[in-house]
């Protein structure tokens, strides 16, 4: 591949471009980000006004942060499992499983990190 010979700044203007492009098509594929993305749009200004220090702000955005970036994990492992062949097989139907137990473990961490800042 030639984007593989590119070094410097150029590489890092690349990198972004392929990033934005990863983003884009996440957005437009899947439903499940886009319901995230909201989820963060709307619990960011919650989480800068009911924080009371900014380490509480950051863990209460960082904590639903971390729900997007396993999402785009989740979403890369299924494009990946889906472009080998959609036919079931235990290896691909595995993979996709332990996918979305990223993603619910990090709903389940942002759901006790809320708790916890907002409660205690």
């Amino acid at each position: 591949m030639a984007h593989q010979n590119v070094k410097g700044f150029k590489r890092i203007i690349n990198a972004f471009h392929f990033s934005i492009a990863g983003l884009k098509a996440t957005w437009k594929h899947e439903e499940a980000f886009r319901q995230e993305v909201l989820i963060f749009l709307v619990t960011t200004p919650l989480a800068l006004w009911l924080g009371e220090s900014v380490v509480e702000k950051l863990l209460l955005i960082g904590s639903v942060v971390l729900v997007l970036l396993f999402e785009l994990l989740n979403s890369a492992i299924e494009a990946v499992v889906d472009r080998i062949g959609l036919e079931r097989h235990e290896l691909s139907g595995r993979a996709k499983d332990i996918g979305s137990a990223t993603v619910m473990l990090a709903m389940i961490w942002t759901a006790i990190v809320w708790i916890f800042i907002l409660l205690f």
